[in-house]
């Protein structure tokens, strides 16, 4: 929650610091969650929302795709998109967290999974911030429940010695918990889900107890496709999950309309330049990682190798928003080729010995020969010296 930062009383001249700023500042967040940052939205389409809705949802399922997919209400209020990609996926992901199975959001980097799970949480349950993140050290505690040590060896195992996770409070409170990075955590702690998925029950063994969920739970679990072999799921435990596959932009339109989008409300939360002066440039930031990515020049005419690192479309976003930056704090606000060219050499040149030989290649036999691209050309051509 935003707090007030109050001016130092102290005297400045005792110290021979620069006069303090005597303004109150607010604090803002620098990314609000998703249920703060589209509180109008979420309130306009629940005010206008007359279908059905499962227990403690606070949309229907009708209202949780329309947020995610955008539309324009009754009354004239225009819901921006949050997801750009076909709308049958995301109206299986809905429909998945209205029955009694887990969401497994599948897909390589880049393809808006975490983006698609915090909506979805923040639609259905109005807190996208039941959140367990997913990595090599996460211990089975952040999936179950740990101790108030204080308590625990003052007391002994009680309720209020037990800390909750985040799933065990969405099981509590019916609402949606979230599983970053699922392949990540290792197997032993993968398996705590098992009865938490089945049965819809966690026990505490200590206490003699169990944490039954109540209508409304479910969880929402994000994995990378490029991780098999890191923590692969048990059979079992994808048995649990209902897996919904999120794809790559099918067109350059497509993934340029999803970059400009977010590069836009990264940038007014930074106070950047407006996207639209810079179109053209992003429109090429993705041609250059579409076809790279593919291997194939977009008139198909030339086979291309393709780097070690995935160009996936938020990469395209970073590149373009550091751009921005670039033209903001050091140019003229607009964002030109030589603003993108050190972000792109930086996001396909990850092996300094192989892909500098692909990229250097791509740039002599495509961009050099692209009409309208000569700055580009050159821009690439500085920062790849």
């Amino acid at each position: 929650m935003p707090v007030s930062v109050e001016p130092s009383s102290a005297d400045p001249s005792q110290n021979g610091s620069a006069p303090a700023n005597t303004s109150v500042q607010r604090t803002e967040p620098l990314r609000p969650h998703a249920e703060d940052a589209f509180a109008d939205e979420l309130a306009a389409l629940a005010a206008q929302d007359d279908r059905p809705r499962p227990a403690r949802w606070k949309l229907s399922p009708w209202a949780v795709a329309t947020y995610l997919l955008g539309g324009t209400l009754p009354d004239g209020t225009v819901i921006t998109p949050k997801y750009v990609g076909p709308r049958r996926i995301i109206e299986v992901a809905v429909t998945t967290l209205a029955t009694d199975r887990a969401l497994l959001l599948l897909g390589v980097p880049g393809t808006a999974k975490t983006w698609v799970s915090e909506h979805l949480a923040a639609a259905v349950s109005g807190d996208s911030t039941l959140l367990v993140q997913g990595t090599a050290g996460t211990p089975e505690e952040a999936i179950r429940y740990g101790w108030n040590y204080a308590q625990l060896l003052a007391h002994g195992p009680s309720r209020a010695a037990l800390v909750p996770s985040p799933v065990m409070r969405a099981m509590a409170e019916g609402m949606t918990a979230r599983v970053e990075e699922l392949t990540r955590i290792p197997a032993d702690v993968q398996d705590t889900l098992m009865t938490i998925l089945s049965e819809k029950t966690l026990p505490i063994p200590e206490l003699g107890e169990e944490v039954q969920a109540v209508r409304g739970f479910n969880l929402i679990a994000t994995a990378n496709d490029r991780d098999r072999g890191v923590n692969d799921l048990s059979s079992a435990l994808r048995r649990r999950f209902n897996t919904v596959v999120l794809p790559l932009p099918e067109t350059p339109e497509a993934e340029v309309d999803i970059v400009a989008r977010r590069v836009d409300q990264i940038g007014r939360s930074l106070d950047l330049p407006a996207v639209p002066d810079g179109i053209a440039e992003i429109r090429r930031v993705v041609t250059v990682f579409r076809e790279l990515r593919d291997g194939l020049t977009t008139d198909g005419r030339t086979k291309l190798k393709s780097p070690s690192g995935t160009l996936s479309t938020a990469e395209a976003i970073s590149v373009v928003t550091n751009g921005l930056a670039l033209a903001a704090h050091f140019g003229d606000g607009v964002l030109r080729a030589g603003d993108v060219a050190a972000g792109i050499l930086g996001a396909v040149v990850r092996d300094p010995a192989a892909d500098r030989v692909i990229w250097q290649e791509y740039l002599e036999t495509v961009v050099r020969e692209r009409d309208g691209w000569t700055d580009f050309y050159r821009a690439c051509r500085e920062v790849s010296a």
